[in-house]
């Protein structure tokens, strides 16, 4: 079955730190690119953070670089998100998403809410 399984989400204080994964399966994980997006209520879904096939290459939202590192590891077919220094207005659904050779369906999300 193809799909993606976020995890990692919570709660967490202003200033503090989260790491999200996405576990893969079904497909052939080390060649798609994959995304972290994240929508916040009444927010269209945004993008955060991108690495490549490979992950020699990433790219980030200007609101989050600095803070978020993206990463993969092609072995395990996960792609994991480390946020830090979290502020209020990180506080979204996080969802990843694969781009390459083949359909594949978005996950259910991980909620991560920042609040003190």
């Amino acid at each position: 079955q193809v799909q993606l399984v976020e995890s990692g989400g919570g709660l967490v204080q202003p200033g503090g730190s989260l790491r999200l994964s996405c576990a893969a399966s079904g497909f052939r994980f080390s060649r798609f690119d994959m995304n972290w997006y994240r929508q916040a209520p009444g927010n269209q879904r945004e993008l955060v953070a991108a690495i490549s096939s490979a992950g020699g290459s990433t790219s980030y939202a200007d609101s989050v670089k600095g803070r978020f590192t993206i990463s993969r590891d092609n072995a395990q077919n996960t792609v994991y998100l480390q946020m830090n220094s979290l502020k209020p207005e990180d506080t979204a659904v996080y969802y990843c998403n694969a781009i390459g050779p083949g359909r594949v369906p978005w996950g259910q999300g991980t909620q991560v809410t920042v609040s003190s």
